[in-house]
């Protein structure tokens, strides 16, 4: 499955533009997310600088994606072009209609034993 995520107060507890700490749970979950299998795209609406602040932040915090705002090279493919909306068969946002239950049940629902 292609999983976009979003990285404001979903990945990382912040304040925009300050980033604070990751998320309970996140570290652990996209990491066994990523060993089932799973693509992990960064969904965010930063740019320049804010955007370089949140790509170190999830390289020193060992937070595992595999693009940040960018499809899969297989969906730019067959639709010609890569297009700024994510396409993804999961989205993971803290702005989900009924708010966002935390990593530990996105573990719940996605994660296989």
């Amino acid at each position: 499955m292609i999983i976009a995520v979003d990285f404001d107060n979903t990945i990382a507890i912040t304040d925009f533009p300050r980033i604070f700490s990751p998320r309970p749970g996140v570290i652990e979950a996209l990491h066994k997310l990523r060993q089932q299998g799973h693509y992990i795209i960064v969904w965010t609406c930063r740019c320049d600088n804010d955007l370089l602040n949140a790509i170190n932040f999830m390289k020193e915090n060992d937070i595992e994606f595999d693009r940040i705002n960018d499809n899969h090279p297989d969906n730019v493919r067959t639709y010609g072009g890569n297009s700024r909306k994510i396409n993804a068969d999961i989205y993971i946002d803290d702005k989900n209609l009924g708010g966002f239950e935390g990593w530990y049940h996105v573990m719940e629902t996605l994660i296989t034993q």
